[in-house]
């Protein structure tokens, strides 16, 4: 017996001493520097009318911890409204028709426009929405639109069509390089052509921050949490998608994640801008694409 207890606290602290060598898959940290469980996370973002989970799109981890908020919100007797960048407004019909059961998943993986990674990681949220009742919302305008504002700029969209500008925010789309990371987008392009082809291409972006703002204020609901998923870069820095639904009316709280890959875990000062809790996953993850 006692060789036989011996061999199971060998085997346990083996486990244990394995496990510190090959390191945690991620932290979680809240903007004030101190590293929080996920299970708290997830508490303290359940009381807002708003989630935006800034992602990196191609991390294996992040869409794994994505489901798992969701299921803990439901835990949580959380009553959820899903959304997504990854979906276009145009879209939404056919997301509608998948949820409520009158076109089969065939049709609707074939007809709408599904990212490439679809299948690996936001085939499992749209089925989390299916299978719990939850509607969920294509945010993003239609591609073709930030197209034309890239190359044309944000005065041209005055000259479509109404059944087109229903798939995008009110016009005028207010736009201006004070919203944060704008002007590093501005940087990041060489800091040339304030006037030219690099300003509509942040125009573009505005555009895409400004609808994705409209349809989440649009879809709330009393009662709900509204969780949106977009490129970390659409929300960071309370910028972005958070800046435009910051002059929304009905919205009284948002909460933010933003997503980090570091070669290590630990906090640095400059993540505190970043959002209301910094998910860091180590550098080396597994890639979807």
């Amino acid at each position: 017996m006692k060789k036989v207890l011996l061999l199971i606290i060998s085997i346990y602290f083996s486990a244990i001493l394995n496990a510190q060598s090959i390191g945690k898959p991620y932290a979680v940290y809240s903007n004030k520097g101190k590293e929080v469980e996920f299970e708290k996370m997830t508490r303290q973002l359940s009381k807002n009318d708003v989630i935006l989970f800034g992602e990196l799109h191609n991390n294996s981890m992040v869409h794994w911890l994505q489901l798992q908020l969701l299921k803990s919100l439901k835990s949580m007797e959380t009553n959820l409204t899903l959304g997504a960048e990854m979906f276009e407004a145009d879209d939404q019909l056919k997301i509608d028709e998948y949820l409520t059961g009158y076109i089969k998943q065939s049709n609707f993986e074939k007809e709408a426009k599904l990212w490439n990674n679809y299948a690996t990681d936001y085939k499992p949220l749209m089925e989390f929405a299916k299978e719990n009742n939850c509607n969920f919302i294509a945010t993003n305008v239609p591609r073709r639109y930030a197209s034309i504002v890239a190359s044309k700029g944000l005065e041209y969209l005055d000259s479509l069509p109404a059944s087109s500008k229903q798939y995008m925010a009110p016009l005028p789309i207010s736009f201006g390089l004070e919203v944060p990371g704008y002007e590093e987008m501005i940087t990041m392009m060489g800091g040339h052509g304030a006037h030219g082809s690099s300003m509509n291409i942040v125009k573009a972006q505005a555009l895409k921050d400004a609808t994705m703002a409209h349809f989440i204020a649009n879809n709330l609901e009393r009662k709900k949490v509204f969780v949106h998923f977009n490129g970390d870069f659409h929300s960071k820095q309370y910028g972005g998608i958070y800046w435009y639904l910051q002059n929304q009316n009905d919205i009284k709280s948002i909460g933010s994640i933003s997503v980090v890959e570091a070669e290590n875990l630990d906090y640095q000062e400059d993540y505190a801008e970043l959002g209301d809790f910094i998910l860091v996953i180590p550098s080396d993850m597994t890639k979807t694409y």
